[in-house]
């Protein structure tokens, strides 16, 4: 069993209306910085943040009378379980999340707000989909899969049939894989239009769960993913079946690579993106000879990150382009000092945010003391000069973040 253009074109028709037809922008910033046109396509801007609405309606919208009645119950960390609760409580069905014990507290109240009864069990979406289907047995529910189903499938391939339809010159499109939907759907529509498209899809180094499954590797090694929406260990056989039949390749990347492009995005292209959304335009950062040349279009899937999350990453960021660094200055603990090294910084156009003493500690003497001042500065080459000229007014100076999180000037 599979799914055809045909059912891919129909379930477009059903979703007019129900969910946002995104754009696909250009990204003008990061085309100049890799050489090719490349082009986001914003299933952020979903009503639930991700294109997980499209295929959750269209599986629901399928459901009998009878099933109707009873109810459905879906597993999800995050998108699918927003997706399904969104059209549930819009259509009039009862609905059961399942989700596991680490899901994050924001997704979870998200999900409760649309109506849905929330069970929090499991400590991975393994154990988590055990517990879902043993409760649609018992209750007479009906279990929406994620991505392993022929309608699920239909309705993430309306992502496909909008960028070809915005971008019919398309050369090469870009698609994070987690169970393998979306990529099925997109791939299903892609080649049927043209064949010598480029289909690449991208898996977090954690989770590269389609990559082992097609290759007959077994190279995963999971662990806590930024992108913990493509974070699967077992993809779908449907799915499977299909990416090995049109997807041109798999690429895998690196959690820092998927970390880059959560910043580049944020700051470049003003979107707020989650790690699985950020995959595609990882994977283009991490090797753009690649797609050099190319119209490039890049499958931003999802934008329900963690804002505690998102800020670390975006100060992570600034310290990795030296634009926020931590110095420990020593200093003779006496009047007036603090106040000549402000001076200094502020000299060089260094704004200090934060200042710490450290006097309490047997590695410091008695009459001495180290500060500890975060800076908001230029560059790596501002850095330089700023501790330079501390160092030149007798004040012994290193630095505690860089661009390599931890070195020295």
């Amino acid at each position: 069993m599979t799914t055809t253009l045909q059912e891919i074109h129909e379930a477009a028709k059903s979703l007019r209306g129900k969910v946002v037809r995104t754009p696909l922008v250009p990204a003008g910033r990061l085309s100049e910085r890799l050489g090719c046109e490349v082009l986001l396509k914003l299933e952020n801007m979903q009503h639930t943040g991700s294109f997980k609405d499209r295929g959750a309606y269209i599986r629901l919208s399928k459901l009998s009378k009878e099933e109707a009645q009873r109810g459905v119950i879906a597993m999800s960390a995050g998108n699918h379980a927003q997706g399904v609760a969104y059209h549930a409580q819009r259509l009039g069905i009862p609905a059961t999340i399942v989700m596991p014990e680490f899901a994050p507290f924001s997704k979870v109240e998200r999900t409760r707000a649309f109506g849905a009864r929330i069970m929090l069990t499991g400590d991975t979406l393994d154990a988590s989909a055990h517990s879902a289907r043993q409760i649609a047995e018992e209750e007479g529910l009906t279990f929406v899969h994620p991505f392993d189903d022929p309608d699920v499938i239909a309705g993430q391939g309306t992502v496909g049939l909008e960028i070809l339809e915005d971008c019919p010159d398309v050369d090469s499109i870009v698609v994070p894989i987690g169970g393998g939907g979306l990529m099925s759907g997109i791939a299903t529509v892609a080649k049927d239009a043209n064949p010598e498209i480029q289909l690449v899809g991208v898996e977090s180094e954690l989770f590269p769960s389609m990559t082992d499954a097609i290759r007959g590797t077994a190279t995963m090694t999971g662990g806590q993913s930024l992108a913990d929406g493509i974070a699967v260990k077992v993809p779908g056989q449907l799915t499977k079946a299909i990416i090995e039949k049109l997807v041109d390749d798999i690429v895998v990347v690196a959690e820092s690579d998927i970390e880059g492009a959560i910043h580049r995005l944020a700051e470049e292209q003003k979107l707020v993106v989650e790690g699985a959304g950020a995959a595609g335009v990882a994977a283009i950062l991490a090797d753009p000879e690649r797609f050099a040349g190319r119209k490039v279009v890049a499958v931003i899937c999802g934008g329900n990150i963690d804002l505690k999350l998102l800020s670390g990453i975006l100060t992570r960021g600034l310290i990795r382009d030296g634009r926020m660094v931590r110095l420990r200055i020593g200093i003779v603990d006496q009047p007036g000092v603090l106040a000549r090294i402000a001076s200094i910084i502020g000299k060089t156009g260094g704004n200090i945010i934060e200042v710490y003493h450290q006097r309490l500690f047997y590695d410091v003497p008695a009459k001495q003391a180290d500060i500890d001042v975060v800076l908001e500065t230029r560059n790596s080459e501002h850095v330089a000069e700023v501790v330079d000229l501390l160092r030149s007014d007798g004040f012994p100076t290193r630095v505690l973040s860089d661009h390599s999180a931890q070195g020295t000037l």
